[in-house]
This record gives C-alpha cells, sequence and structure tokens, in this order.
C-alpha cells in the first residue's frame, strides 16, 4: 500500500470523523450531508476527514482518485488515500473479496494514523438487500441474513473503530433524487455493469425482477435484515447463558461444550458461533462444524489439534479451544522506578549495547539454556516451557541476546546473572503486536 498527497482540513477541534469516498453516488451523497451537517452545527466543530482506497485494478482509477481529492478540497477537509496492489485474478469472487479485505484494512490503516475512532461508510438499502440475497444463495444462517449492522467495532493495532453507516434506510433511488437536487456530481464504476460478479448479477438481474413482483421487495429485504439482528442478539444473549461454564477468558472448555452438544448440539452450535463472533472471525459452514464435531469427538482429552479457519490457528490443548493469530513485535526496554527495589538490567550497559549495535533479536534453534532463578541451575528453554505450563504453539519465543549472551525469553524471563538491584535500571520486554485478521464485512 502507499500513500501521498495528504491535504490538511483547516478546521480543528477534538473530535475527528472521516468518511469513506470512492466517489460513486452514495458516497457523494454521504460526504454532502456530513459536510452540510458541520456547517449548521458551529458550535460543535467536527474535524471531517475523506479517505480514498485506489485499487489499482482499472485503468480509470487514478481519475477516480484525483476526482475524490478536488471533492475534497472543494468541501475544505483533510484528505488522503491508500494505493492498494492486487494481483489479477480468474477468480471474480476471488478478486471481490480480496479487494473488500483490502478496503477495510487500509481504512482502518488511516483512521489509525490520523487517530479516527469513527469512520461513516456509505451502504444503503439497496445494498443491504443484495447483502440479504448473496447470504440466502450461500445457505446462511441468522448472523449471515442480519445483513450489513448500522454500526460495528473494528479493532486494529490495538485501537478500536467503529463503522457507522447512516445510509442503510435510504433506498438508491432516494440517494439520486437528492444528489440531482442538490447539483452533485458523481463517478459511475463500469465494472458495475460487469454481471460475472455475483453481486452485480444480483443487482442487474434478479432486484429489478422482484420489484416487479413485490414493489417493496427492497425494503422488505431490508426490514428482514433488521429482524434478522434482533434474533441474532436473542441468541447471542442464549449463547452466553449456555456458555457460562464454558466460555472462559483463555479459549473454551471442551468438556463441557460436548456435554452440552451431547443434550443440545443447536445450542452447543450457538456457543461456539458466538466466540468466533467475539473474536471477529467469520461462521463456519454447516460441514465444518460438523468435521469439528467429529474431530473433538474422536480424539483424546489431552490430545492436540489444529484447524486453520478465517485466517488464524484454532487450537485445542489441554482441554481448551484457542484461536491464535500471528503475531510480530519488538522487544523494548522499561525504565524501573529508582527508589523501587526491583532488580533490573544496568541501564548505561543496554544503553552502550545498543548504540555499538550489540543488541540482537533471534528465534530458538533448540539449545539454548537460561538461568532465570537466583541459586538454580541454567535449564533449557524446553524444560522452562514445560515447568511453566506453555501451549507447544507459543514456545518458539523470540529471544533476547545482548554483546552475544542470552538475555531474556519473551513468556520466560531475563537471566538473572545479569542482574543488578543498583543504579539506573530497565526491564527487559517483549511487546506483541497482532497482526489484523482479514474479516469479509460486505
Amino acid at each position: 500500500m502507499a500513500s501521498s498527497r495528504k491535504s490538511q482540513s483547516k478546521l480543528k477541534s477534538q473530535k475527528r470523523i472521516a468518511v469513506a469516498l470512492s466517489g460513486g453516488l452514495d458516497s457523494v451523497v454521504l460526504l454532502d450531508t456530513v459536510c452540510k451537517a458541520q456547517t449548521t452545527y458551529k458550535d460543535s466543530p467536527t474535524e471531517i476527514w475523506a479517505f480514498h482506497i485506489h485499487h489499482g485494478l482499472q485503468k480509470p482509477a487514478d481519475d477516480w482518485l484525483i476526482f475524490c481529492e478536488k471533492l475534497a478540497k472543494k468541501y475544505k477537509i483533510g484528505f488522503d488515500f491508500r494505493l492498494l496492489h492486487l494481483a489479477q485474478d480468474t477468480d471474480q469472487g476471488n478478486v471481490e473479496a480480496r479487494a473488500r479485505a483490502g478496503r477495510y484494512e487500509a481504512l482502518a490503516e488511516l483512521c489509525v494514523e490520523y487517530g479516527i475512532g469513527d469512520l461513516l461508510l456509505a451502504h444503503h438499502q439497496n445494498d443491504q438487500a443484495e447483502t440479504v440475497l448473496l447470504q440466502l444463495l450461500r445457505g446462511a444462517g441468522v448472523a449471515g441474513l442480519s445483513g450489513m449492522p448500522h454500526e460495528r467495532e473494528l479493532t486494529h493495532d490495538q485501537s478500536r473503530i467503529t463503522l457507522w453507516r447512516p445510509l442503510l434506510n435510504q433506498s438508491r433511488a432516494e440517494l439520486e433524487v437528492y444528489a440531482k437536487a442538490n447539483k452533485l456530481k458523481w463517478i459511475e464504476d463500469p465494472s458495475n455493469q460487469k454481471t460475472q460478479f455475483r453481486r452485480n448479477a444480483i443487482r442487474k438481474q434478479i432486484i429489478p425482477r422482484l420489484e416487479k413482483i413485490q414493489p417493496a421487495a427492497v425494503a422488505n429485504l431490508a426490514r428482514s435484515a433488521n429482524l434478522m439482528s434482533e434474533a441474532q442478539a436473542l441468541l447471542d444473549r442464549l449463547a452466553k447463558e449456555d456458555g457460562k461454564s464454558i466460555l472462559l477468558k483463555d479459549g473454551v472448555a471442551i468438556k463441557p461444550l460436548l456435554i452440552l452438544a451431547q443434550s443440545d448440539l443447536g445450542a452447543a452450535n450457538n456457543v461456539v458461533r458466538y466466540w468466533l463472533k467475539t473474536h471477529q472471525l467469520g461462521m463456519p459452514s454447516q460441514e465444518r462444524l460438523q468435521a469439528w464435531w467429529l474431530d473433538l469427538q474422536n480424539t483424546r482429552q489431552d490430545a492436540q489439534l489444529e484447524w486453520l479457519h478465517d485466517g488464524v490457528s484454532l487450537r485445542v490443548w489441554r482441554g481448551h479451544l484457542q484461536a491464535i493469530t500471528k503475531t510480530s513485535g519488538r522487544w523494548i526496554f522499561q525504565a524501573i522506578p529508582s527508589k523501587s527495589q526491583r532488580l533490573g538490567l544496568a541501564a548505561a550497559w543496554v544503553k552502550n549495547a545498543q548504540e555499538n549495535g550489540r543488541v540482537e533479536f533471534r528465534m530458538r534453534s533448540g539449545s539454548e539454556k537460561i538461568q532465570i532463578k537466583p541459586n538454580s541451575p541454567r535449564k533449557t528453554l524446553k524444560n522452562l516451557f514445560q515447568e511453566s505450563d506453555i501451549p507447544p504453539w507459543q514456545r518458539q519465543a523470540p529471544l533476547l541476546y545482548i554483546e552475544g549472551d542470552l538475555i531474556a525469553v519473551a513468556g520466560i524471563g531475563p537471566s538473572h546473572p545479569h542482574l543488578v538491584n543498583s543504579g539506573a535500571r530497565v526491564w527487559p520486554e517483549w511487546q506483541e503486536s497482532a497482526l489484523p485478521l482479514q474479516n469479509p464485512v460486505k
């Protein structure tokens, strides 16, 4: 991804919001209404930004970027964009999914960069109707048929962003009336005419026929999504009740889950789906759920299992199911207060090693030893991990070396012989950051 041509909003305020601006009818209408609302409520100013995602899949994409940038200048608001590098794929559905996932990730990155907690999306009633039909064709359950929520939280790089869809109750026809009345200009994406894309086929071929049968088809489909959303809220409440002894802070307890499945498989499925939802993971197919149950029922309680689902690893170990995401991180040195009795590494020694490039980050090779307690022998990392009851998938821990010596192991601690109790001291700490999950949103 790349970003450039940033333009700053002239308004200075405590509150910032952003509008996802594609240049199409719906996002242009949304931006216009937001900016006019800002003008109306001058007593509580809000700094507005427009974020554009350049997919690079079509030749006119550069023109769309220029159009959006000029529109932001017209409204005197902030503007920035991201360029996605998506390789062409013969599988059109795959292109749609990857572009969608990349778009949300890029928008989240922009929000984090500019300290924005509220992102407005221009999905409207017709989009909701199309989503419901797509989910029906996929054989989705209540969660899928709930469509797109009016609001939901998105976590990115340890920051929380609220996605808002203020136009979900407005039809495309109503947006067109508003745009023409206010003399707005927008871009028509030629790819929207290509019916090899499933959503376009539903938009161009299915919905017009449904409207001939039932004129209120779009509004009724959107209303059904709202009703399904209410039903899903009740199912979530039931999952919490059924999962009191199953849903734990560190995962899912397998034994009580299997007991529930034996007496009420539907309730057990609901608990599993709710747990996946709390981790912002997609819903599994019925076939996948059945395969999971077979694995759990035919495997010893002390065995290890691993399933890959929605970009993460679901692992069973010692009777618990956990969702493991890919992580990255870095070693940092936390200063210890001078009055503290806590042991630490000599700050001057660490600083000198950093300045001379003698601080290294390494991964395990299999033969490392370290002494982490006073008056105790050096032990292999394998033994220390076993003693600390650390799951196998967390044992490929990052190691900290200073001047060639192993100084600290993530999850285990520092080398005790290298700690001092006087003078300026620091504590080595592995700071981990989870990589973003790729979740289908629309």
